[in-house]
């Protein structure tokens, strides 16, 4: 990391420092990223069994969402040189100069540390201790070792985008419990297919092969991508229905995911068989924006369930 600051040496904002602005310090934040940490964690923290007080529950989502937005600092911090070398990122405020990886990093420690106390001292030490590991997985596993090291970054990568409903579990339970292991696991296993799916239909291998980025794609070729992304597929699905084993769901959860699986099987099919031109490119399109909205309406459809007041199933383990 010694000389990450190298590639922006020359430009002026890099050299002076402190001429970013409050939008390229939200960049910094990932805020795309961030209302889905939100979204996810909210979920757990309403699906997890007990009470928690709302002012508590307030602060718990505002100290995860801003644990997220350390990590997506962080992380275009280190990845500041790799950043440079890749069209969709090069605008990015390090690589574009607005903001020097010194500030990204110390942004981005400040607020990892103050969320992280936030959330041990005024919820619980668990939930505090869980976020800091999100954090430090994020960067120190995925970021700084898998990313550049392995094919299957984004597969191992992908737990730290699935531990935001556990934290958020835990700030009400103050336990890690087979209900919370559950919705981790849905998101674990959705990121694969779903990222996949945009890097075929963004032809973003280029970009990666520069930047010395072994993504799967670039590395065993779109064929085996899409069959990667049939059996990730195929094991997600009955993934998704853990939720009712452990019982944290109910009737219109089963139902309506058995309907959502079929149709991302179909998607994924589709991509599976269709290789060739312009079909080929939307159905990776497809996929990609039906995965999107498919975990928005899985977690929703837990949030669905406890307005209405329905039962869930009584649990067969958990």
């Amino acid at each position: 990391m010694s000389d990450i600051n190298a590639p922006f040496a020359e430009a002026p904002a890099a050299q002076e420092g402190g001429q970013g602005t409050v939008r390229d310090y939200f960049a910094l934040l990932k805020p795309r990223v961030m209302s889905l940490v939100i979204f996810t964690a909210f979920v757990g923290l309403i699906a997890a069994p007990g009470t928690i007080h709302p002012w508590l529950a307030f602060v718990a989502l505002l100290a995860i969402a801003v644990g997220a937005g350390a990590a997506g600092a962080l992380n275009m911090w280190y990845d500041a040189d790799i950043d440079a070398m890749m069209k969709r990122t090069a605008k990015r405020p390090v690589p574009a100069g607005s903001i020097t990886p010194t500030e990204a990093l110390g942004f981005g420690m400040t607020l990892a540390a103050g969320s992280v106390l936030v959330l041990g001292l005024m919820v619980n030490v668990l939930a505090g201790a869980l976020l800091a590991f999100t954090i430090f997985f994020y960067i120190a596993v995925y970021t700084m070792w898998l990313k550049r090291l392995t094919p299957q970054n984004i597969v191992i990568g992908g737990a730290a985008g699935a531990f935001p409903p556990m934290v958020g579990w835990a700030s009400v339970t103050g336990s890690i419990d087979l209900g919370a292991i559950a919705l981790f696991l849905i998101i674990f296993t959705w990121t694969p297919p779903h990222f996949w799916a945009l890097a075929l239909w963004k032809k973003i291998n280029a970009d990666y092969s520069n930047a010395g980025v072994p993504m799967l794609p670039v590395v065993a070729g779109p064929d085996e991508t899409r069959r990667q992304i049939l059996l990730y597929t195929l094991l997600l699905v009955p993934v998704t229905l853990l939720p009712c084993l452990t019982g944290t769901v109910g009737w219109l959860y089963l139902l309506a995911n058995i309907g959502l699986g079929v149709m991302f099987i179909w998607h994924a099919w589709r991509v599976f068989t269709i290789r060739e031109g312009q079909a080929a490119e939307t159905a990776c399109k497809k996929l990609f924006g039906f995965s999107t909205l498919w975990l928005f309406v899985v977690f929703a459809l837990i949030l669905a369930e406890r307005a209405l007041g329905l039962q869930p199933f009584a649990p067969v383990f958990g």
